[in-house]
C-alpha cells in the first residue's frame, strides 16, 4: 500500500493511518501535527518511506515510545540530512533490534536530532553509526557457561550523552574516549555505566584529553561570512573526519556540494585551528576564482604533480596581491624544506624539489642557493609581473621545470615526503579534466564491429539492485552495456506515418492547442505594465457614480512556454515478437508504428525527448540502445534507427530506469518525464523469484521521485493490474487493446505534459 496523494493532510490522515497500522492510542495525538510537517518536508517516496519505517517501529514489541519519538523528530532529521539516511538509521534499530540491546532504541532515537545538527552530513552519520553499533558489539556479552547474551550496560547512556559528547569532540576524540571506556571498563557493568554517562573522574578526565583543537562547526557562520566578505564567494562547508577516514587521508577539497574541510584543526606552528581555516578556504578561493581545468590525458603524473604545485604557488601569489596579511598564515604552515635533505641515490627527490620551489616562491627570503631553483623561481615572479598569468602559463613553466630538473631517482619507488605536505592546500580535484566518452548519449561512436551482438563498444556502467527481503541495496549488481541502436531503412517509418495520416491530421489539431504562446495576459492587477483600458474605463464609471472604483487598473505579461524534457524508454523484450489477437501484426510493429506517431508529435512540439530500448540477458549484460539523443531531431538518422527496432532477450526494468534518469536528471527543464512502453512484468533468467525485480523497479521508481524526475507506465499487458500498481503506484495506464496503441500513445502523452 503506498501513501494517498492528498491536497491537505487532514483529507489523507485516515488513510495514512492505516497505512502506519498500529494500535496505540497515543499516537493518534500527534499524528496530525506529525503528518503535516511530513508532507511539508519529505518528498512522496520520503514520506511512503517514513510510514513504513513508522509501521516497523510500531510492531517491533518496544511499546509506543519508540513511534512516537519517530513520528516527531525524523522531518527535520530528514531536512538536515537528507531523506537517504534513513536507511542506515533504520538499519542501525533492527540491529538494536535483533540483540538484547532493544532498550537503547528509544534514547538512540531521542538525542537523533541533535546528533544530526552536529554531524550534518550522512558520512559522518554513518561514521558515528558505525561507532555505536562497535561500542554494542564490543560492551554486550555472554554470561560463562550459559547460552544467554546480556545487553551492554554503556549503550543506552552513551546514546543519551551524544549529543553533549559532540558538542566537544569531533568524531575522531569521540572514537578515542569510547574506546579507553571499552578497554578499561568493558567488563565491569556498574563502572561502564559511571563512565559513559560521564559520572566517573577517569571519563572526564579524558574528556578533556580529547577536548583539542577548533571544531569547524562552532565556527561555520564565521567562517561562511569572511568568504562571503572577502573573497565574494558563498558555498556550503561540509566537515569530514580525518581520524575515522585513515585509509583514504582526504585533503581538503571542493565539488559541486560545497567545500569540504577536516571537522577539527588544532594548533599548528602557533597558528590557531580557526586561522587555519582561514588559510585553506583562502587557498581554495583563490583557485575557485584564477584556475582553468587542464585536460590531464596527455600529462604524466609527474607533470601533473609538477603543474599542481606551479598553480598552488600562482593562486596564493595572487591572493597575496589583494591581502598581503595572508603572507603570515602561508609561511606559518608552509613546511620550510633544506636543501640537501633528500638523497637522490635511495629516494625518489621530486616532492622534496617541488616543496623547495613553493616555499621560495612564497618566501623572498629563502635563501636557497640551486642555480636552476633559483632561475624558475625568477622566471615564475617574471611571468605574473606582466599580468595574472593562466594555468596553460604554468602548465608549460612546470613542463619546462620537470624537463630541466628531471633525474633518474624520480622513478623509484621509495618517496621522500618529511616536510613536504602543505596542509592549508587542497588536493586540486578541480584542476583535471579528462578526455573521455560525455555522459552525453549524442556524443557516442558507432562500435567497430557491425555484428548486432557486440556489447563491448563502451565499457559497463554497475547499478545496485534492490533486495526486498533484506532492505539493502546489492550494490554494483547489474552490469549494463550501451550503445548506439543499428540503423535500417528511414523510408520504412515515412510509410508508417504515411498509413496513419489520418490520425496525424487529428494530433495536429490537438498539437496547435498545446503549442506554447509566447506572451499572455494577466489582467486585474493593481501594478502592471500598461493600463488596462477596459477595466480602467469601467472604473472611472464606478467613481464618477459614487461607488468605490476597483484599483486593479493595469495588467502584466507572463511567458507561457513548455519546458518539458521527456524520455521514451522502451521494452525490446522477446515477448514483443509475439502477435497480437485478431491482428496480422506482432507487439513490436505495432509498438514501432506507435513510437513514430509520438516521436513526430513531440517534435511538433518542439519539446526535448530522447528515445532508448532495453532488454536483457541476466544481471551480468543489460543492453542500453540509444535510438534518438535529446540534442538530435526527428531525421533520417533516427527513423533509420527505430526501422531497425528488434525484440529480444528479458526484462531487468529497475537498471534500464536507473540509467534513463542519468541522463533525463541532466536535462534543463521544469517537468522531466520518464515514460516506460513494456508488454510483460520485470523478469530475467537468472531470477527465481518474480517479487525481486518487481520490488527492484519499485524501489528505482521512488529514487527517480527523490530526483524530482516524474515517471509513467503503459503497459500493454492485460494482467499488469496484477504487478504494475505495486511499481508505479497509480501513475500507469493498462493499454487492453494493442491495436489501438498508435492512436493511444500520442494522446496519453499530450495529457501527461498538457
Amino acid at each position: 500500500m503506498s501513501a494517498p496523494d492528498a491536497a491537505s493532510p487532514a483529507d489523507a490522515l485516515p488513510a495514512w493511518r492505516a497505512l502506519l497500522d498500529c494500535g496505540f492510542a497515543q499516537v493518534d495525538d500527534v499524528l496530525p501535527d506529525c503528518l503535516a510537517e511530513a508532507q511539508a518536508s519529505l518528498s512522496p517516496a520520503g514520506l511512503q518511506a517514513y510510514l513504513e519505517q513508522g509501521r516497523f517501529l510500531g510492531k517491533m514489541g518496544r511499546g509506543p515510545e519508540p513511534l512516537l519519538i519517530f513520528l516527531q523528530e525524523w522531518p527535520q532529521i530528514a531536512r538536515l540530512l537528507g531523506e537517504g539516511a534513513l536507511a542506515p538509521v533504520m538499519a542501525t534499530v533492527r540491529a538494536l533490534w535483533k540483540s538484547p540491546n532493544g532498550k537503547a532504541i528509544t534514547p538512540f532515537l531521542q538525542s537523533l536530532a541533535a546528533v544530526a545538527r552536529r554531524l550534518p552530513t550522512q558520512d559522518q552519520l554513518q561514521h558515528y553509526l558505525d561507532l555505536s553499533l562497535d561500542l554494542m558489539e564490543r560492551t554486550s556479552g555472554s554470561i560463562h557457561g550459559i547460552h544467554k547474551t546480556y545487553a551492554s550496560p554503556g549503550l543506552p547512556v552513551f546514546f543519551q550523552q551524544a549529543p553533549q559528547l559532540l558538542a566537544q569532540l569531533s568524531l575522531g576524540g569521540l572514537r578515542h574516549w569510547t574506546d579507553y571506556g571499552v578497554r578499561n571498563h568493558g567488563h565491569h557493568p556498574p563502572r561502564q555505566i559511571e563512565y559513559f554517562s560521564l559520572q566517573s573522574p577517569d571519563s572526564r578526565a579524558v574528556l578533556q584529553r580529547e577536548r583539542h583543537g577548533t571544531l569547524l562547526l562552532d565556527h561555520t557562520r564565521q567562517l561562511e561570512l569572511y568568504l562571503r566578505a572577502l573573497w565574494q564567494d558563498d558555498d556550503l562547508l561540509v566537515p569530514y573526519s580525518t581520524v575515522l577516514d585513515t585509509q583514504r587521508r582526504p585533503m581538503p577539497y571542493y565539488d559541486a556540494q560545497g567545500i569540504r574541510l577536516p571537522d577539527v584543526y588544532d594548533t599548528l606552528h602557533g597558528v590557531a585551528g580557526i586561522d587555519r581555516y582561514r588559510a585553506a578556504l583562502a587557498h581554495m578561493a583563490a583557485h575557485r576564482r584564477w584556475s582553468t581545468p587542464q585536460f590531464a590525458d596527455n600529462y604524466s603524473p609527474l607533470q601533473r604533480l609538477a603543474i599542481e604545485c606551479f598553480e598552488d604557488a600562482r593562486v596564493e601569489t595572487l591572493a597575496l596581491r589583494l591581502y598581503p596579511g595572508l603572507r603570515r598564515l602561508f609561511l606559518a604552515l608552509h613546511p620550510r624544506p633544506e636543501e640537501g635533505e633528500c638523497d637522490p641515490a635511495t629516494q625518489a627527490c621530486l616532492r622534496h624539489r617541488l616543496a623547495l620551489f613553493s616555499r621560495a616562491v612564497l618566501d623572498p627570503a629563502h635563501g636557497y642557493t640551486d642555480g636552476p631553483l633559483n632561475d624558475f623561481v625568477q622566471r615564475f615572479h617574471a611571468l605574473l609581473a606582466q599580468n595574472e598569468s593562466s594555468t596553460a602559463d604554468m602548465a608549460q613553466l612546470a613542463l619546462a621545470w620537470v624537463a630541466r630538473t628531471r633525474r633518474q631517482s624520480d622513478q623509484l619507488a621509495k618517496t621522500y615526503f618529511d616536510n613536504t605536505e602543505v596542509s592549508y592546500r587542497d588536493d586540486n580535484r578541480h584542476l583535471w579534466r579528462f578526455h573521455e566518452l560525455s555522459d552525453d548519449e549524442e556524443q557516442f561512436e558507432p562500435p567497430p564491429s557491425s555484428s548486432t551482438d557486440e556489447v563491448q563498444a563502451l565499457p559497463p556502467r554497475h547499478y545496485p539492485e534492490w533486495d526486498y527481503q533484506s532492505q539493502t541495496y546489492r550494490p554494483d549488481w547489474v552490469s549494463l552495456y550501451e550503445r548506439l541502436h543499428p540503423a535500417g531503412n528511414p523510408a520504412d517509418i515515412d510509410q508508417l506515418l504515411l498509413q496513419h495520416s489520418a490520425l496525424a491530421k487529428q494530433l495536429k489539431r490537438l498539437l496547435d492547442l498545446l503549442k506554447p504562446q509566447d506572451k499572455v495576459r494577466v489582467r486585474y492587477q493593481e501594478e502592471g505594465s500598461e493600463l488596462d483600458l477596459d477595466v480602467a474605463l469601467r472604473s472611472l464609471i464606478d467613481w464618477r457614480a459614487g461607488q468605490t472604483p476597483d484599483t486593479r487598473i493595469n495588467m502584466s505579461h507572463r511567458s507561457d512556454g513548455r519546458s518539458i524534457a521527456v524520455t521514451l524508454l522502451l521494452d525490446l523484450s522477446e515477448s514483443l515478437n509475439e502477435p497480437v489477437a485478431g491482428s496480422d501484426q506482432t507487439v513490436l510493429q505495432l509498438s514501432r508504428q506507435a513510437v513514430s506517431l509520438l516521436g513526430w508529435a513531440i517534435e511538433e512540439l518542439g519539446d526535448r525527448f530522447a528515445i532508448a530500448g532495453f532488454h536483457s540477458n541476466s544481471r551480468h549484460e543489460v543492453r542500453y540502445l540509444h535510438i534518438k539523443g535529446f540534442e538530435e531531431h526527428w531525421d533520417e538518422t533516427v527513423k533509420a534507427r527505430l526501422a531497425a527496432m528488434q525484440a529480444g532477450w528479458s526484462t531487468r526494468m529497475g537498471a534500464a530506469m536507473r540509467h534513463a534518469a542519468h541522463y533525463l536528471g541532466a536535462q534543463q527543464a521544469d517537468k522531466k518525464l520518464l515514460l516506460v512502453l513494456t508488454d510483460g512484468q520485470p523478469a530475467d533468467v537468472d531470477v527465481t523469484d518474480e517479487r525481486l525485480l518487481i520490488e527492484d523497479a519499485r524501489q528505482a521508481v521512488q529514487e527517480l521521485d527523490q530526483q524530482g524526475l516524474f515517471s509513467y507506465c503503459i503497459s500493454l499487458d492485460p494482467q499488469a493490474d496484477s504487478y504494475v500498481r505495486d511499481i508505479f503506484g497509480r501513475q500507469y495506464t493498462v493499454i487492453d487493446r494493442i491495436e489501438r496503441l498508435p492512436e493511444q500513445l500520442p494522446r496519453l502523452f499530450m495529457a501527461l505534459t498538457r
